[in-house]
């Protein structure tokens, strides 16, 4: 099975080729959204970068954990034992949001922990214009930070997988 087919049908990729041809995508699909993220974050309105970074960051999760075939129902539909394997893996390398359903909560969480940057592009809307060129940057750069860390999680849980399938 190709990577294509493997990102498309939510299966779990199962070599390093596969993973690494899915890891690449979603990377690039990261790169887009914080894009988008750090436009809005370059509107003068404080507030409105943070509902649409949750937005925006719901939906790579959703989308990063689809390609990767870790989504709550696709583990869900794993032999018991590779769910075992996807759980602790998601745990032992930190990736809260591998196989979750993602909630505005936990996302809050998430983007409370890279509170500083946060704080300093809503603080850098009231200098005019250079201030949101600023805004945009921070807001590009937490944004694709947050993703690539999802994407590695993801990859890490795939690996760990694929490393369990019998040869």
């Amino acid at each position: 099975m190709t990577s294509v087919a493997a990102a498309q049908w939510g299966t779990i990729p199962v070599n390093t080729k596969e993973i690494n041809d899915v890891r690449e995508r979603c990377r690039r699909l990261v790169r887009r959204k914080a894009v988008i993220a750090a436009g809005v974050s370059a509107v003068p309105i404080p507030g409105i970068d943070v509902v649409s970074d949750l937005s925006l960051f719901a939906k790579l999760v959703d989308e990063v954990n689809t390609s990767f075939g870790l989504t709550a129902e696709q583990i869900d539909r794993l032999q018991p034992s590779h769910k075992l394997i996807a759980y602790k893996a998601a745990v032992g390398i930190g990736g809260m949001l591998v196989g979750k359903i993602v909630s505005r909560e936990l996302l809050l969480g998430v983007f409370k922990r890279m509170g500083v940057r946060s704080a300093a592009k809503s603080a850098t809307k009231f200098v005019p214009i250079a201030g949101s060129i600023v805004a945009a940057g921070i807001g590009f750069a937490v944004f694709r930070h947050l993703g690539y860390k999802h994407v590695e999680a993801c990859a890490n849980v795939a690996r760990e997988l694929s490393g369990a399938q019998p040869a």
